[in-house]
């Protein structure tokens, strides 16, 4: 397969990612603006090697659960999910919230592992294995507030600061904004969502850094969520304090301490691997 194909190929997984109902063939053409012929051959092989089916009824494509499985595979490989999870089983504890860990992926992040600590009230309490919003999420800005601005501008510009319909209305929408945000987070120590992420929430949120100095590397993030009527000035600092407890002890047992590694190929060249 060329390198155009596997690149559309990948477009029509993510892009169909985001429509649990399918979508069809006309539909899938205009989005990634690729000629139907092309679209039908890509289809027929993602369906030949189980990743994507087509409903017999209406004729559209959908994901199978392939992806679902082979992505929960490589996660309970890493060991994440044995380590992690007692930590924030006893960060929902302390805290009485909603919190969850999200991970780097390349210039992205992905929420993967959560605990509910809420046990009466208000509850807030999304599901995991979605993107993060980057430039409209505590989490993001945790992040990105970690990175050099030029570079976390990059990132999060690509997006056009797009947001999901269901977001609130405090919700970044500009590069002057997002500037703004990064600098109060960078002088904070923390991510902070007020009603961005969806109306009548907010979130605080923590980098999980490992190493030291300027050689620190954000690996995840650690955040809390729930209410905005519980989530008070005070409290946003109460709970951020938990965070960054929680987040210390992951980076000291972190199973991946080697974030970037480099291995001699035969030809003399070096591949770096970064996980």
């Amino acid at each position: 397969m060329s390198q155009s194909a596997t690149r559309r190929s990948l477009d029509i997984l993510e892009l169909l990612s985001e429509a649990p109902d399918g979508l069809a063939l006309s539909d899938i053409c205009a989005r990634l603006r690729i000629p139907k012929s092309v679209a039908h051959r890509l289809l027929a092989l993602l369906a030949d090697s189980g990743f994507v089916r087509q409903d017999a009824a209406s004729a559209r494509y959908g994901l199978t659960l392939k992806l679902t499985l082979l992505g929960l595979r490589h996660f309970a490989g890493t060991g994440l999910k044995d380590l992690i999870q007692p930590v924030l089983d006893r960060l929902a504890i302390a805290t009485g919230e909603l919190v969850r860990l999200a991970i780097v992926e390349g210039e992205g992040m992905v929420w993967v592992a959560k605990a509910q600590g809420a046990r009466f009230g208000l509850k807030y309490d999304p599901d995991t294995g979605y993107d993060v919003v980057l430039h409209a999420t505590a989490t993001g800005k945790a992040w990105l507030s970690t990175l050099p601005e030029d570079e976390a501008v990059r990132i999060v510009s690509r997006t056009g600061f797009r947001t999901p319909s269901r977001f609130g209305p405090n919700a970044v929408r500009t590069i002057k904004e997002f500037r703004r945000a990064l600098a109060e987070t960078r002088a904070r120590g923390y991510g902070v969502a007020i009603e961005e992420g969806e109306p009548g929430t907010a979130a605080v949120a923590v980098a999980v850094r490992i190493g030291a100095g300027a050689r620190a590397t954000t690996v995840a993030t650690l955040s809390a969520a729930g209410p905005v009527s519980r989530f008070t000035p005070a409290q946003r600092t109460t709970l951020a304090r938990h965070l960054k407890a929680a987040a210390d002890e992951l980076a000291a047992i972190w199973p991946i301490r080697q974030t970037l590694t480099t291995r001699a190929e035969p030809e003399g060249e070096s591949i770096k691997h970064v996980v």
